[in-house]
């Protein structure tokens, strides 16, 4: 629980004299029964409840006593009855309420106890049909929802978290408007996500896709979120569990976008405000006053980016149709496979760890920003090299020739079925992951000779939707930075400096381009013949990333024997990485491209990539001295585009 009771505003305070208690689970009820009971507080209870509280030696009133009716049905209806929901409901504001109260001889409940049945649990336990059904609690969610209703004159509790602070409320003055409110709230989300579970479990065990749109589209009306949002937590709710390997009760098995990895279901989210100089219609439409989203725990990690820190990998809850299958897996995947890394199949290796996860992301977002087939190896969450070719084999030789050295340990990811050339190539080199969307049964046997090597299989990553970084207090959302933005295409540039670029070196521009948004900020990325030859990243001023890419375009290529292992590339007949560099001049820089995430605050950067011999440039544009880079891009007689749009990476 995130809020203090005890921390709120005390205006309107109400006492706590007789309380309505039922709860499944009776975490800490003997203990909270007895704290009420000592601060004078008359208590009813339904079944098994009465019997713990009675059986602690606290006097207590069953419920059936107060309505004159017996608990029937098998304990279906014991609530659900006037004298119940009447002294739950009364507004005791109102004096025509109070009023008719005494009329009818029912007195008013000042605190209202209740948790529900475990459905969610019991389908996770695998019961049939029927049990489940006998799960889904009625008189329990309207004893609550009646309550938090009715908060201004009764409180709420759905949680053996507050019992202490109620208990000691009780033996004071009572509990504040502020403090019921937020009970309220809790209460409401209590039920809210109880009903989402079974309306998302009827829906999937009858395979009726057309109530999850109904309810997706209800709830978009209703609260002004993403029509597919609720689709997406509806259609997982219950997803594979790892309960056979839960660790002590540390992470819980559906988490929110939060840092704490609590024990709720959901949690919702307030926006504050637009932000300054953002139009509220413009920004509301695209980002919602609330926002919430569940996620599914897939799997426990040996550790975080650290060996002190501990993890788990968490995804979306997606399902993949039975006929994309990828027929090459031997067997059925042990759960649904969505996009992207976190739902990826490990065909081969070690399990992933926190870091092979990030790196994984950022390869496979970086292979997949090109339509050609593409080879990304990532070190660190910034490429060794990129490149592609008509040939995939022929695309990891140019990429892996960029920067061998700090290929050694990398993670390779690309956009087409591996084949057997390519992962020949692979296996002599020492490589943490290979992703890919298909793999050649050839290819797989070769990449299964190393038995460390992860092989994993993915389905390809979404380009839309967003993302979300966690700050202190909350977290930043923002829409996905693809290179489909407005001035993505080079047919949308400008040019801002020199002669139009032939086919060739527009080509090579679009590339570099497109690869340097998975660079990290400030970047720069020289590039030749469609493949990364030196790549600045991470550096505070935009000329010290000029300088890094000019040297390890001119340098680290000349270090691509022996340790890196460029020398094991020359299996199934391919080239090796040290004669796709014998191909290249001595300084790779020298007619080459570059391409910058960010413009030019003054010309010094671009000065450095012109004495290095770059032939041609692409950069966003947009400083206040354009005009200073203009000129010596002139001066040099080399070509100079704008874009218009940047891609920031932090």
């Amino acid at each position: 629980m995130s809020v203090r009771l005890d921390n709120l505003e005390p205006v309107d305070i109400r006492p706590i004299r007789r309380a309505l208690i039922s709860v499944h689970d009776k975490t800490g009820l003997e203990e909270f029964a007895a704290g009420l009971h000592e601060a004078g507080v008359q208590i009813v209870s339904t079944g098994s409840t009465a019997e713990r509280i009675a059986a602690a030696g606290v006097p207590v009133t069953p419920v059936g006593d107060l309505t004159g009716f017996p608990e029937v049905l098998e304990g279906r209806v014991k609530t659900l009855h006037p004298k119940v929901h009447a002294g739950i409901l009364a507004d005791q504001r109102k004096a025509d309420h109070r009023q008719q109260l005494t009329d009818l001889d029912i007195e008013a409940f000042d605190l209202v106890v209740c948790n529900l049945y475990p459905f969610k649990a019991t389908v996770d336990s695998g019961a049939e049909f029927d049990e489940c059904v006998e799960q889904i609690d009625i008189g329990g969610p309207s004893m609550v929802r009646a309550a938090a209703k009715n908060h201004p004159s009764v409180a709420v509790v759905t949680s053996p978290d507050r019992y202490d602070e109620v208990a000691e409320a009780a033996k004071g003055e009572g509990l504040c408007l502020a403090v019921r409110q937020n009970l309220a709230a809790e209460a409401f989300l209590h039920t809210a996500t109880y009903d989402m579970a079974i309306a998302g479990w009827f829906a999937k065990e009858l395979g009726r896709e057309d109530l999850l749109e109904e309810f997706d589209d209800a709830c978009a009306e209703q609260l002004g979120v993403e029509d597919d949002l609720f689709t997406q937590m509806l259609q997982g709710v219950f997803g594979a569990s790892d309960g056979d390997q839960e660790p002590e009760g540390r992470w819980g098995e559906g988490v929110v976008i939060d840092a704490t990895f609590g024990d709720l279901p959901l949690r919702v989210g307030e926006r504050s405000g637009q932000g300054e100089g953002v139009d509220e219609d413009e920004g509301g439409a695209a980002f919602p006053e609330l926002v919430s989203d569940v996620f599914e725990r897939l799997e426990i990690l040996r550790y975080g980016e650290n060996p002190h820190q501990g993890a788990a990998v968490y995804g979306e809850f997606a399902e993949i149709d039975e006929e994309e299958s990828w027929e090459g897996r031997e067997g059925e995947p042990e759960k649904p496979m969505g996009p992207g890394v976190a739902h990826a199949l490990l065909l081969n290796g070690k399990p992933m760890s926190f870091n092979n996860y990030t790196d994984g992301d950022a390869a496979l977002r970086a292979a997949y920003d090109h339509e050609r087939p593409c080879v990304a190896i990532i070190k660190h969450a910034n490429p060794c090299g990129i490149a592609v070719a008509d040939d995939i084999a022929e695309a990891h030789r140019k990429a892996h020739a960029c920067d061998p050295v700090s290929a050694f340990g990398g993670v390779i990811a690309v956009n087409r079925e591996v084949s057997e050339e390519l992962a020949r190539q692979i296996v002599p080199i020492f490589t943490e992951v290979v992703i890919a969307p298909a793999y050649a049964p050839e290819a797989l046997e070769v990449l299964r000779s190393k038995k460390n090597l992860r092989v994993l299989l993915v389905t390809p990553p979404e380009r839309s939707g967003y993302e979300f970084k966690q700050v202190s207090g909350g977290f930043l959302v923002q829409e996905c930075d693809g290179v489909d933005a407005e001035g993505d295409s080079a047919e949308t540039w400008t040019l801002a400096a020199g002669s139009p670029a032939d086919a060739a070196t527009l080509a090579d521009l679009e590339f570099a381009w497109r690869s340097v948004r998975a660079v990290r900020s400030n970047a720069i990325l020289v590039a030749r013949d469609g493949a990364s030859v030196g790549v600045g990243m991470g550096q505070v001023n935009r000329v010290d990333s000029c300088k890094l890419a000019v040297e390890r375009a001119n340098t680290l290529g000349g270090r691509s024997t022996g340790d890196a292992g460029a020398s094991a590339i020359d299996s199934a007949g391919g080239a090796r990485a040290e004669d796709v560099l014998a191909a290249a001049p001595e300084r790779r820089t020298e007619g080459a491209v570059a391409a910058s995430d960010a413009f030019f605050p003054f010309a010094d950067g671009l000065q450095v990539l012109i004495d290095a011999g770059v032939k041609a440039v692409v950069q966003p544009g947009g400083s206040v001295r354009d005009q200073e880079s203009i000129d010596a891009a002139n001066a040099a007689g080399i070509t100079m585009y704008f874009t218009g749009v940047r891609h920031f990476a932090h």
